[in-house]
């Protein structure tokens, strides 16, 4: 059955939903988007994505035509319309359709905003009972990678040099220390017990999922660093793993050919993706 999917206000079969050849996200990648992810038909960590939707949006000029309101009810229309229990929504807003040009178009351009979704069981995750490999790639992206761009050519780019090294993602590096997976937050947790995470800047995605976790961790008593780790560290790291909207908390289990701890998904990394699966659960957003 097809899909529905929003643009710029109607709900339309997915086969009948057309952009414009001249839309500013074609021609010039200019355009943000958010991913949030639905179980049970609810929405999971939505008001972070709602925050970090409008952030992107603010560093970039953009203006989103939803209020908070309207936003939200357009997330629980998109599940209803597609009866979807389990699975992501998109959502993806441009500077919207002008003539090409380096300049932005005039002020009062309508913006054009896309949702679609895409079904699937996402508590069923292989990777997160055997764990992944991860290959050090070196992060050659633009400076403000806190915003959350439509530019992923380069990431897509750093996964493919990672499956041709035979792992299954990249952890980027740059200066001499890991930044991030090529869509998803890295972590690692010293012989120590300590979690490391990268702090944030503008050298990385404020993860939504990044927060919760670091947040469980402390309330459970783990320490906590925020603080830049370097290639080295995540190789002798006790566990490593990643984070994101799209898989929650995903084992590393080697990088770079060297198996991390005993190359088996750590007991805390296990412990983080139980705990966030049950808190987030309980706190997701139904229609009201």
């Amino acid at each position: 059955m097809s899909r529905i999917v929003y643009l710029n206000g109607q709900w339309l079969p997915e086969d009948e939903a057309k952009v414009s050849i001249f839309d500013r996200a074609f021609l010039m990648g200019d355009a943000i988007y958010e991913v949030t992810c639905v179980l049970d038909g609810m929405l999971l960590d939505y008001p972070g994505h709602a925050a970090r939707l409008r952030r992107s949006a603010a560093e970039l000029g953009l203006t989103l035509p939803l209020d908070d309101d309207a936003l939200l009810a357009a997330h629980h229309e998109i599940v209803a319309r597609n009866g979807m229990k389990s699975g992501m929504i998109y959502l993806q807003l441009s500077r919207g359709v002008a003539e090409r040009d380096f300049a932005y178009p005039p002020a009062g351009t309508e913006p054009t905003l896309v949702m679609f979704t895409q079904a699937k069981d996402v508590l069923v995750n292989p990777a997160a009972e055997t764990g992944i490999s991860v290959a050090l790639v070196p992060d050659l992206r633009w400076g403000r990678r806190d915003i959350k761009t439509v530019q992923l050519l380069y990431p897509s780019m750093a996964k493919m040099e990672a499956k041709a090294q035979g792992a299954d993602d990249a952890w980027l590096h740059e200066n001499g220390f890991v930044i991030e997976a090529s869509a998803a937050t890295a972590h690692i947790v010293t012989a120590e017990g300590t979690l490391v995470t990268r702090d944030l800047s503008h050298a990385l995605l404020p993860g939504v999922t990044r927060s919760a976790i670091l947040e469980l961790a402390a309330r459970h008593g783990v320490t906590v660093e925020e603080r830049a780790f370097t290639p080295d560290e995540a190789r002798a790291a006790r566990e490593a793993f990643i984070t994101s909207a799209t898989n929650f908390v995903v084992p590393v289990v080697r990088i770079d050919g060297a198996q991390i701890g005993d190359g088996t998904p750590g007991a805390l990394t296990r412990e983080l993706r139980a705990q966030y699966i049950a808190t987030r659960r309980a706190a997701a957003l139904a229609p009201a």
